[in-house]
């Protein structure tokens, strides 16, 4: 595989806000430190669990720029840069490569709807104006958009796009991926509730919030998998899949700020229009986490 900085568990940190809900750098440096220190394997602020779509370009930029900064080359970062424009999009891809941005992801954001033919002008405007890799992101629940096997293979045939994370839910667009477009194209799951199935696909990596909250598991599947051991794989993911479903359906932000805050961490507020879980949920949530840290100390035995 040719420009395929990523494998592993890489990890989607929140974006932190203080009580005027004002991006709290300090708390985000944190919580960044606390995710290298736990074992992930990359770093991908300014996602869907980063609340990309609520920032202002300025605070993206001062996401990315705390976030090289911090990892200091420690581990490849992989940054959101989408923007519902592609003047902006090139914009943070290009401020993003010159911060130290290991590569870029890009999802094709659009109040309308955006054929394959305004897809692929997107993709290839960008990647004309960056060296860095790009992973392009199909993930229809977020965007509004789902990009066909069809397209992402397009896609591909740009230089600069090497990797593909899928987050459709659909472990059939797994097997295609890697059935059609071969073991030189590196594609990642971002469905949580479908990582034990995806990894076992072929996913060279799995993209995820959860290791904000369990990263000892997260982790231990993604070695089972590569070792080969199913059974262990299996044992791993039924371990987690309760709270990876939990963080799904609560909302990223919402539901890894209040597992922080369960945790004992400082997870920080959140922007308006989110709001916290309900204390039924933080309820559930505590529940669910506290089964996973049994499954934690098993795993660490």
């Amino acid at each position: 595989m040719k420009n395929v900085p990523f494998k592993g568990v890489i990890a989607y940190p929140i974006t932190p806000f203080d009580t005027n809900e004002k991006v709290d750098i300090d708390l985000f440096r944190k919580l960044l430190e606390r995710l290298i220190r736990n074992g992930s394997h990359g770093i991908a602020p300014l996602g869907s669990t980063g609340v990309l779509p609520y920032l202002t370009d300025q605070e993206k930029e001062a996401i990315t720029e705390a976030t090289i900064q911090q990892v200091n080359k420690r581990l490849p970062v992989l940054v959101g840069v989408s923007n519902l424009t592609t003047e902006r999009t090139v914009h943070h891809a290009k401020f993003a490569e010159k911060a130290g941005a290991t590569a870029v992801m890009i999802i094709p954001m659009s109040y309308w709807k955006l054929t394959d033919d305004e897809i692929v002008r997107h993709y290839d405007t960008v990647a004309k104006q960056i060296s860095i890799p790009i992973m392009a992101y199909n993930n229809p629940a977020t965007s509004g958009v789902d990009m066909s096997p069809a397209l992402l293979k397009r896609l591909l045939e740009i230089s600069n796009v090497t990797m593909i994370k899928e987050s459709t839910g659909d472990v059939q667009r797994m097997h295609y991926l890697r059935k059609e477009l071969g073991e030189d194209v590196a594609f990642y799951n971002g469905s949580n509730p479908l990582a034990l199935a995806a990894l076992s696909a072929g996913a060279t990596g799995w993209c995820t919030a959860a290791p904000n909250l369990i990263p000892e598991l997260n982790i231990a599947l993604y070695d089972a998998i590569r070792e080969n051991d199913l059974q262990h794989a299996q044992n791993m993911f039924y371990k987690q899949i309760n709270l990876l479903k939990f963080i799904v359906n609560k909302g990223l932000p919402r539901a890894v700020q209040a597992g922080l805050t369960i945790l004992g961490e400082e997870g920080g507020n959140l922007r308006s229009p989110l709001k916290p879980l309900t204390d039924i949920e933080k309820s559930e949530l505590k529940i669910i986490l506290e089964k996973s840290k049994h499954g934690i100390e098993k795993v660490m035995g």
